[in-house]
Formats: C-alpha cells, sequence, structure tokens
C-alpha cells in the first residue's frame, strides 16, 4: 500500500504521513477512515462524505474520485479535475495556491488550494491528484468552516493509494519506447545560506547531477560539486551501457572517477585549480525504477529513477530516488576538469 503522505491544513498542505487506528474502507484504488458520524454517497464514479449543521448552516464535503485513464501528465490531470470537480461546482476567483510535487512509489501527486463562494457562503476547496502510469484519481475537499477541521484532518491522514501494478500500466506508457529517455537529464541545485525574509539565499556555489543517455546505449553520468563553505571542488565521471525495459532502466558502469581539485585563485565557480587528491568511486551497476509519467512546467520534463538500495549516484536522497529534468537545449552546465576527460561525450 502507499501512503498519500499528505496533511491538509487550511491554509497550507504539509507533507507527513499518521497511522490510524480506526478501520479501513476502500474505494477503487483509495483506502481512507471515515469521520465518525459522516454521511457517505457512492456510485460508480466516486464516493462522497458529508456532514452538516443545519442550525449554522456550516458543512464539510470529502470526494473521492474512481481511478480513470489519462494520457496526461500530473499538472494537466490536476488542472482537468479543478475544472471539473471544482470550479463546475462553486465560484473560484482566483488561481489554485499550489504546493510542490510529490513523488511516491510512481504516483506524482500534485495539490492546490483556492477560496470559493457557493451562493453566499464563502469556502476553502482543495485537490489533490495523484497520477500514475496511464491513470490518475483525485480528492476533493470542500468545507465553509473551521468546525469540522479535525475531521478533514484525520481523513487525509488515513488516505492511502494502492501500489500501481507496473506489469499492467507500462505496456502501453510512454516507458515502454527506449527513445523517451535519450537526452540529458540534469539535477542542478543552488546552495544556500540561510533564510532572509522566508527565502532562502543563494550563496553562490552549486551541487550538479546529470545522466547524458546517448541512442547507442551508451551514457555518462557526471557530478560536479562547487560548495561556497568546502574548501575543494568535488567532480565525479562514470560511463557504460544502459537498457530501458518497459519501466526498467539497467545502468551497467564501465568505468569512472572522481576526485577533489582546489579552488581558482580568482574563486570563480567556472574555473579550477589544481587536483588535490583522487578519490575511489565504487562501479555499482544497478536497475533503476523509471517514472517517465513527468509533469510539465513550460517546456520542462522530469523523470524519477528509484533503486532499491542506496548508490553513490544518488547520495543521501529520500526513498533512493532522484529527480531528474530534461535539458532540452543539450548543453550541460558541467565541464571535466583540466587532469581529466571523459571517455564517452555527451551527444545531443
Amino acid at each position: 500500500m502507499q501512503l498519500f503522505k499528505k496533511l491538509l491544513g487550511f491554509h497550507s498542505i504539509i507533507l507527513m504521513s499518521l497511522c490510524s487506528y480506526a478501520q479501513k474502507q476502500s474505494f477503487d484504488v483509495v483506502s481512507y477512515t471515515a469521520p465518525k458520524g459522516w454521511q457517505q454517497q457512492q456510485n460508480e464514479g466516486g464516493v462522497q462524505l458529508s456532514v452538516a449543521d443545519k442550525k449554522t448552516g456550516a458543512y464539510a464535503i470529502a470526494l473521492v474520485t474512481k481511478a480513470t485513464a489519462s494520457n496526461g501528465n500530473a499538472v494537466e490531470n490536476f488542472n482537468a479535475d479543478w475544472d471539473k470537480l471544482v470550479k463546475a461546482s462553486v465560484q473560484v476567483n482566483d488561481a489554485p495556491a499550489m504546493q510542490e510535487p510529490a513523488h511516491e512509489d510512481g504516483w506524482e501527486i500534485i495539490s492546490g488550494t483556492a477560496n470559493y463562494i457557493d451562493s453566499e457562503q464563502k469556502g476553502l476547496a482543495t485537490l489533490l491528484t495523484a497520477t500514475t502510469y496511464g491513470q490518475m484519481v483525485s480528492v476533493v475537499l470542500m468545507t465553509n468552516t473551521q468546525q469540522y477541521q479535525s475531521d478533514l484532518l484525520a481523513f487525509v491522514n488515513s488516505l492511502e493509494l494502492a501500489k500501481p501494478n507496473l506489469n499492467e500500466t507500462t505496456k502501453t506508457g510512454p516507458a515502454a519506447n527506449n527513445t523517451s529517455i535519450v537526452g540529458l537529464w540534469v539535477d542542478y541545485t543552488i546552495e544556500t545560506s540561510g533564510y532572509s525574509n522566508g527565502f532562502p539565499q543563494p550563496s553562490g556555489g552549486y551541487f550538479r547531477k546529470e545522466y547524458a543517455f546517448n541512442s547507442d546505449g551508451t551514457y555518462l553520468f557526471r557530478m560536479k560539486n562547487w560548495a561556497v563553505f568546502v574548501k575543494e571542488i568535488q567532480y565525479v565521471y562514470e560511463s557504460g551501457n544502459w537498457k530501458l525495459n518497459e519501466n526498467k532502466l539497467t545502468i551497467t558502469p564501465k568505468q569512472g572517477k572522481g576526485g577533489w581539485w582546489n579552488k581558482a585563485a580568482s574563486n570563480r565557480t567556472s574555473e579550477w585549480g589544481s587536483l588535490a587528491k583522487t578519490g575511489s568511486w565504487k562501479m555499482e551497476p544497478v536497475t533503476y525504477t523509471v517514472d517517465l509519467n513527468y509533469y510539465i512546467g513550460g517546456d520542462e520534463k522530469k523523470i524519477t529513477l528509484q533503486s532499491n538500495s542506496r548508490t553513490e549516484r544518488e547520495g543521501k536522497q529520500e526513498n533512493n530516488r532522484i529527480v531528474l529534468s530534461s535539458r532540452t537545449s543539450g548543453k550541460s552546465l558541467i565541464d571535466d576538469p583540466p587532469e581529466l576527460s571523459t571517455p564517452i561525450k555527451t551527444k545531443p
């Protein structure tokens, strides 16, 4: 079973997972615990849970939809259900405030919230849409009061998603096409040092990883870390062969090297100093589970690589997973140090 790991407040959405001791119910791919005293109505398309106070007019509604087939990405699916499930029911004047996407064992969860008007009643609507290989499911929350806040939080904390059956869902999914992964995929992160007015402040350093998957079945992995608060520059490369079978990506390293270099006298992040010391790089063959059900922001595409056990490529990542963005220009921001030349070059 797969936890939603979504705890919704009335003005924020926080990733969290809690245990529930009440009896679970299931509808299609979603399991949940119904709040005590709430009414339930179920039809072919979904199940609705609701509660109302006749004296004050206060109410709360939770709707769980049935999983449906979808060719869209996670953002497209969220937008479609926001229009169909929220805007078609109540008056929403503003775009939803979006949260960072969450990735859980093949599901990508997009969530957003906005104020609404229903007749003369004002309330808050929240939508969570989960997308996996070729299917999607949504949960909608609507309330015009804080009276049922604890019930809604307990309901959301109880949500669980069934783990997708990859043998069935990937047969017609994008991962069945080897060419879908060819290209340059990167994880570029800016180093920060503290916060100012609630926002992280860049320090001038960076941490960069990238995979170049070439159409001839070779790959080049490179990593460069230039941190302001670290004395030396770290650089690593690894090359070998790759093979994609449905949603399983097998990486077979052939050679790799790494080490630490002094920073240039100018202290520019684009320049190298002398070699300080070489380091060992563990050659670790691995088979990743690939989520090619990427979401798109502008022209950006993303994939995830997840392994059963951590390798040095991912580093200390949650769930042994690395999220990579497509570098559509094919131009890398990682340069090789003077003393080291990689055997395989990126082939855009």
